[in-house]
């Protein structure tokens, strides 16, 4: 069974750094690129960063984050990161671990002072 489980969200104030983490389990994690989409409350889902499978990697960010957010991923211990700085209230969304054939749950973010 293929599982995604992200963690690491919380209240933020403005300007503030968090860590996203997604632990994937039931397929060859190390063979699929992973991506990281977030949805706001009355949005549809935004695409926020991807990167690609192990070997060469690539990692590619929406406009709206580039410079302020970093994705990598541990191919041996199986986590996906999204690191997050310099936050906006903007940011505030459910932020989802996806990869093409699933997505986890979702952890909840709130940049707020």
């Amino acid at each position: 069974e293929v599982q995604l489980v992200e963690s690491g969200g919380g209240l933020v104030q403005p300007g503030g750094s968090l860590r996203l983490s997604c632990t994937a389990s039931g397929f060859t994690f190390s063979s699929h690129g992973m991506h990281w989409v977030r949805q706001a409350p009355g949005e549809g889902p935004e695409w926020v960063s991807g990167i690609t499978c192990a070997g060469i990697t690539i990692t590619t960010f929406a406009d709206s984050v580039k410079r302020r957010f970093i994705i990598s991923r541990d191919n041996v211990k199986n986590p996906l990161y999204l690191e997050m700085n310099s936050l906006k209230p903007e940011d505030t969304a459910v932020y989802h671990c996806v990869y093409e054939e699933g997505w986890g749950q979702g952890t909840q973010v709130t940049v707020s002072s």
